[in-house]
């Protein structure tokens, strides 16, 4: 039984690290259906802790991926992620409060939402970026304060790296090309997956046997991730499709899983 236990938290944290390396989000939302209904974790409070410590450390090992690979872009990540940390800590505190069904519930809408914009918005090919420097730095910068403080709340409140809103996030305020957001997104998906998973382990409800064995599997799989997300950069909108089709089919698995727990 506790094979199979760490066998299912190994191969959980494997695909949650290849979606991660991938599209550079939508692993803490994949990772804490699988927590509660693969690994088995009782107490969705308790898989939302875990997820944040087990993303984070995988989020972080695939950064060292994309950056090594060039496709991060450190000063609007750093300053997107400061503002986004500042967030994650108001919004974690007031997530606690919330049954946690009903957390799962309301995230899966906001990730069809999500799912859907990013379907129908014009894909930009990246033309329009500029990096943030002196001369940009009055436009840009609160743009990305601003998005990234939203993003942080957003991600704390619902006990997640955020991954999936922080690429739409980078790439609206930034203009950034899809491969540079995914890159650049890590950097926050670490921050805020840190500061939530703070948070949560101050409370108690971090699994740490549990988080150890996602993260091994999540540092094989991310390597699959990142080598894909490389051959699919030269095909914009198709890397744009794959990660807005992840965020959407997620996204109803989770409304209809928080529906009848929520609805019965």
């Amino acid at each position: 039984m506790i094979a199979g236990a760490d066998l299912a938290s190994v191969g959980s944290g494997s695909l949650v690290g290849f979606v991660l390396g991938l599209i550079g989000g939508g692993g803490s939302i994949l990772a804490v259906p699988l927590l509660v209904y693969v690994v088995g974790v009782a107490s969705p409070h308790v898989a939302i802790g875990t997820s944040a410590v087990a993303v984070a450390l995988s989020a972080f090992a695939n950064l060292l991926g994309h950056a090594r690979a060039g496709n991060v872009r450190w000063p609007c990540a750093l300053v997107f992620s400061a503002a986004g940390i500042a967030g994650a800590a108001v919004g974690s505190t007031l997530g606690k409060s919330f049954d946690g069904q009903k957390l799962l519930l309301l995230f899966g809408v906001l990730m069809i939402v999500i799912a859907v914009m990013m379907l129908v918005r014009k894909g930009g090919d990246g033309a329009a970026f500029k990096p943030l420097g002196r001369s940009t730095a009055p436009k840009l910068l609160p743009r990305l304060l601003g998005m990234g403080g939203l993003v942080g709340g957003l991600s704390g409140f619902f006990g997640i790296g955020g991954g999936f809103l922080i690429v739409p996030g980078l790439m609206g305020a930034a203009r950034m090309p899809m491969i540079m957001a995914i890159g650049s997104s890590l950097v926050a998906v670490t921050a805020f997956g840190v500061t939530t998973a703070v948070s949560y382990a101050l409370s108690g409800l971090v699994d740490w046997r549990i988080a150890t064995l996602f993260v091994t599997g999540g540092v094989a799989g991310g390597i699959g991730g990142t080598l894909l997300a490389q051959r699919l950069s030269g095909h914009k909108s198709l890397l744009s499709r794959v990660f807005a089709a992840i965020v959407a089919v997620v996204g109803v698995y989770v409304v209809a899983r928080g529906s009848v727990a929520v609805f019965g």
